[in-house]
């Protein structure tokens, strides 16, 4: 029997590993072991022989971390850093990051175009304060270049104790060239959401991880707005990198009406399976807008799509990461696990998240500039926009 559990995460890091959009369910190690058929495996048995009778440091062959770096390898061939191999001090770190607190630098990492890079900085935690933003090019971790990394490498390199110190070497497009900058590792609690009352009547909600929590704090400020003066609301989905694809459902439910589509899972064979608002539609009659940046990634992404493809809501500020695929998450012997993509998300129309992301219907960007001068060009278009459509 399988117990399916749903995320939706970029894989990255909060310098952990976590996420973007995926679907994670714990299998049971079910009989599935048996070695098929049609695959020759003689060639591992083959290199193993040879290395356990001739390989010089004896004291090194440590058979369980080489089966473990078998499986890896295996893994790795696939091309797709979503796809990864746990062992089971990876597996215990993993489930224990998912749910929001954890020791590191709090920012979730991707790559794109073959390129590590800065998916989102998390709220109030020491990459946001260092000055990191989604977008920067990660170079080097110390002095460790991450051209030939993995994630989970890349991982291990920059998570560690609070209070020590790692530096990392950023590009980004404005720069004349790349930027030591170093980062006080702390212990990071990921928030879920904030409130905050604008003039006019405006309700800013600012939505940074579908956690865990997210459910219960959304419902307690949709309660805050429902008896508030508020007459209009602003989403901020910016540098919200993902979570529990149930919460992303959940919240949703609050916008649309019961039974429209929050998002597709595509299995690739035309088998599809659809999930639906199953909330109560309090907030639906408020007129809103979303605010979406390149830190926005998966669920933050189907969120965004169901309520752009369902109710026309407009789309402001820069293109999303484009997150799209499912993972699910077998348990294996052992303690070891196996993260697995087995699908891509669609928007309710039909239009695949994965590589593309969600286009702006309003792009605005905010410059090296505005950065410096703390001015939030999106945020005033937000407003800018809510007052003329309410």
């Amino acid at each position: 029997m399988k117990i399916r559990n749903s995320f939706i995460i970029i894989f990255s890091a909060f310098t952990i590993l976590i996420s973007f959009a995926f679907g994670f369910s714990f299998g049971q190690l079910e009989c599935k072991v048996c070695p098929p058929e049609d695959v020759d495996f003689s060639l591992l048995w083959e290199a193993w022989h040879e290395l356990e009778s001739k390989y010089v440091n004896k004291q090194d062959f440590d058979t369980q971390e080489m089966i473990y770096g078998a499986i890896s390898g295996m893994v790795d061939s696939l091309g797709d850093p979503y796809t990864i191999f746990f062992d089971p001090d990876d597996t215990k770190r993993f489930i224990e990051d998912v749910k929001g607190t954890f020791e590191g630098v709090g920012m979730e990492i991707g790559i794109r175009n073959g390129q590590l890079q800065v998916i989102a900085p998390l709220e109030g935690t020491p990459a946001q304060k260092a000055g990191l933003r989604s977008g920067d090019k990660i170079i080097k971790i110390n002095d460790v270049l991450t051209a030939d990394l993995s994630l989970d490498e890349v991982v291990d390199l920059i998570r560690g104790p609070k209070g020590t110190t790692i530096n990392l070497t950023i590009y980004r497009d404005d720069m004349s060239q790349a930027k030591e900058i170093p980062i006080v590792r702390e212990v990071i609690q990921v928030p879920s959401l904030k409130l905050e009352m604008l003039d006019d009547n405006i309700a800013h909600l600012g939505l940074y991880h579908f956690s865990e929590k997210a459910s219960f704090d959304f419902r307690m400020v949709a309660i805050e707005i429902l008896t508030s003066s508020a007459e209009s609301i602003i989403l901020d989905l910016r540098n919200n990198p993902g979570g529990y694809l149930e919460v992303a459902q959940d919240i949703a439910g609050y916008f649309l009406e019961r039974g429209q589509i929050v998002t597709i899972e595509d299995f690739g064979n035309g088998e599809q399976e659809e999930y639906l608002a199953q909330g109560t539609a309090n907030l639906i009659n408020y007129p809103l807008v979303v605010l979406i940046n390149q830190g926005s990634a998966s669920g933050s992404e189907i969120l965004a799509g169901s309520l752009r493809d369902n109710r026309g809501i407009l789309l402001i500020g820069e293109k999303s990461f484009g997150k799209g695929s499912v993972q699910q998450l077998e348990t294996l012997k052992g303690g070891s696990s196996l993260k697995i993509t087995v699908a891509k998300w669609l928007t309710p129309n039909g239009d695949s998240i994965t590589d593309q992301g969600l286009k702006p219907d309003i792009e605005v960007e905010i410059t090296e500039q505005d950065y410096d001068q703390e001015i939030d060009p999106q945020l005033n278009k937000a407003i800018e926009i809510i007052k003329e459509i309410r």
